[in-house]
């Protein structure tokens, strides 16, 4: 029986060395949780501080903390919701969305480049796997909702 674990660590670590090395843009080095809120942000629609938070499922404190340093960066911006006034609107702006671009393409051209490795039938196998993987993680009771940041 393969050590699955082991896998796991494998190809963890070799993403960890990607985003460590890649996420470089607009004169910007953005961490991984960096580029985890970037995506979210683009993602969502007019999401609050709270719906990012639990999406990556970190607590608000550190959060805040991270947010705070995107402002800072001119890549985040942070609004009151005309509806209540008590909850502040995340989006990113003009080179929030370039970095959160560049970035994209820069994982894009990686994947496309780790694919290039295998034929069509292997793609296929490995992106339905990741798929089943990832709605059984979400069944788990015990899914790996551990805090990022």
């Amino acid at each position: 029986m393969e050590n699955v674990r082991e896998l796991f660590q494998i190809m963890t670590r070799r993403f960890g060395f990607l985003n460590k090395n890649c996420c470089s843009a607009g004169g910007c080095d953005i961490s991984l949780v960096q580029s985890h809120i970037l995506y979210e942000i683009d993602h969502q629609h007019k999401p609050s501080i709270q719906q990012v938070a639990e999406a990556l499922g970190t607590d608000i404190t550190t959060f805040s903390r991270q947010i705070q340093s995107l402002i800072k960066m001119n890549l985040v911006k942070k609004t009151p919701d005309p509806d209540d006034r008590r909850v502040n609107v995340l989006a990113l702006t003009t080179e929030g969305k370039y970095v959160a671009a560049t970035i994209d393409q820069q994982m894009n051209a990686y994947l496309n480049e780790v694919f290039s490795h295998m034929n069509d039938f292997e793609k296929e196998t490995v992106v339905r796997s990741i798929k089943l993987l990832n709605e059984a993680m979400a069944k788990s009771s015990q899914c790996c909702s551990t805090p990022i940041g």
